[in-house]
């Protein structure tokens, strides 16, 4: 039976402040990792690094601690309080944001970003099993789609404004100004939203089950083959994902020779415009297709964005203007991230509602450590690779590792320079993104079981 509080938390009033808030948090999350991203190049030049260990501080540093803290923090989730753990994971992941301003080196820089990585780790699980507790199933993946907004709005506005304080004060103040508002937030958190009983919107009783142990959601896996294949596909499809978001920013301004701030303005606009369209129309519109039609839809509509999505890359990282480059990533981008948010439902609508924390552990774990750290360092040791024949000699790492793109070419060795290092990190990208053909077929096995493989709740007595 359900009390007053039950149905408080289940109103459409409290439905739209919970997704406000996690709105909020996805957005300074994204927007704390893009800050990186579009000043990466800055950070390059003043640490005298190469793209190689430049993709180690974008993705492998970043991947190694949040990987290994998502499942315990999952597991966790399902015996505390998942709004506790949200608002702690805030809380430091917004300070060590700021700590990356004091960085003087590559050491430096890589402990901050494992912090950084060690505090964002704690947020998605949680607010997956709140999702799961609060919304009835066929409205998870827009509930889902609706907060992952955040990632293009953060993405937006950690690129545009970190750009726009980097080109006006350093890249230092920018890390410290995107780490601020996190503080905010996390109080906001503790003040409007409320821990909901496990199982409250799959109508199951009141009374506390225990959270089942971590073998028995491995023997759940075993037995719902659509739930190792979402997963499987989703951190492939997150490997190139990563591979673009990371480097996108360090590609505008080097394939174009733009200043920091001009690239910034443009990987925030593409991020928001793709990731937005992409987030919305793939949650809604596999929810709306499984609700009047086959229930395989999730599954289908990821894998047929994932199949688009290469050669729409391909001809967009090889056009000759950054107008034309512009739209052409934001299309791609769209296609991409359809596979998102029906991804983060299908997991939460195939567990159980005491295994939903461990479910988006996992897929975090596998999502961070292929993703964002197979991605990004795959792309700087590749781009290297690529860079060096490009210039025609085997020295290149020593010649150009302090080539900064927007300032005009000097003379033809920093010339050189600037187009071997474009040319790499192209061919890199694009290179990155064939992982997408196999993600896609990971979708496509998933969607053979995925009808009888969905938790069906008993009713409460």
């Amino acid at each position: 039976m359900r009390n007053d509080e039950d149905e408080r938390l289940l109103s459409p009033g409290y439905g739209r402040t919970f997704i406000a808030m996690s709105f909020l948090v996805a957005t300074f999350n994204f927007a704390d990792r893009s800050v990186f991203a579009v000043t990466a190049q800055a950070i390059k030049s003043d640490l005298a690094l190469s793209d190689f260990q430049l993709g180690i501080l974008q993705g492998l540093s970043f991947a190694v601690l949040y990987a290994l803290l998502g499942v315990p923090i999952g597991r966790l989730a399902e015996r505390r309080s998942r709004l506790g753990i949200i608002t702690a994971a805030i809380v430091f992941w917004s300070g060590m944001t700021m700590a990356c301003a004091a960085a003087g080196s590559f050491v430096q820089m890589m402990l901050c970003r494992i912090g950084v990585g060690m505090g964002e780790a704690g947020s998605q699980p949680a607010t997956s099993s709140l999702v799961g507790d609060l919304f009835p199933r066929q409205r998870r993946a827009s509930v889902m789609g609706l907060i992952l907004l955040g990632s293009p709005i953060g993405t937006f506005i950690g690129a545009s404004a970190g750009g726009a304080v980097a080109g006006l004060w350093g890249w230092r103040t920018a890390f410290v100004v995107m780490g601020l508002p996190g503080l905010l937030i996390g109080l906001l958190v503790v003040l409007l939203l409320r821990e909901p009983r496990r199982g409250l919107a799959d109508g199951l009783g009141a009374t506390p089950r225990p959270a089942p142990d971590f073998r028995a959601f491995l023997k759940v896996v075993g037995r719902k083959p659509a739930l190792v294949y979402v997963i499987a596909g989703g951190a492939l499809a997150g490997f190139g994902m990563s591979s673009i978001s990371q480097f996108l920013a360090v590609f505008l301004s080097r394939a174009y020779d733009l200043p920091a701030r001009t690239a910034g303005t443009l990987y925030g606009t593409i991020s928001a415009l793709a990731l937005g369209s992409g987030l919305l129309i793939g949650s809604f519109g596999t929810d709306w297709l499984a609700r009047r039609g086959d229930g395989r839809w999730p599954a289908w509509g990821a894998a047929i964005g994932l199949l688009i999505a290469p050669f729409s890359y391909w001809i967009a990282l090889n056009a000759a203007s950054p107008v034309t480059g512009t739209v052409l990533l934001i299309i791609s981008g769209c296609f991409l991230l359809l596979y998102y948010g029906p991804t983060t439902g299908m997991i939460q609508n195939l567990l159980e509602p005491r295994m939903r924390a461990t479910g988006a552990a996992v897929f975090g774990m596998f999502y961070t450590l292929v993703g964002y750290g197979g991605g990004p360092t795959f792309v700087g040791w590749m781009s290297d690779w690529f860079a060096t024949r490009a210039y025609g000699a085997a020295d290149y790492l020593a010649r150009c590792p302090a080539a900064r793109p927007g300032m005009g070419a000097l003379d033809a060795a920093h010339q050189a320079c600037a187009v071997a290092s474009a040319s790499g990190l192209r061919s890199a990208l694009m290179a990155s993104v064939c992982v997408f053909f196999v993600a896609a077929a990971m979708f496509l096995l998933a969607a053979r079981t995925l009808r009888q493989d969905y938790f069906v709740a008993e009713p409460a007595a």
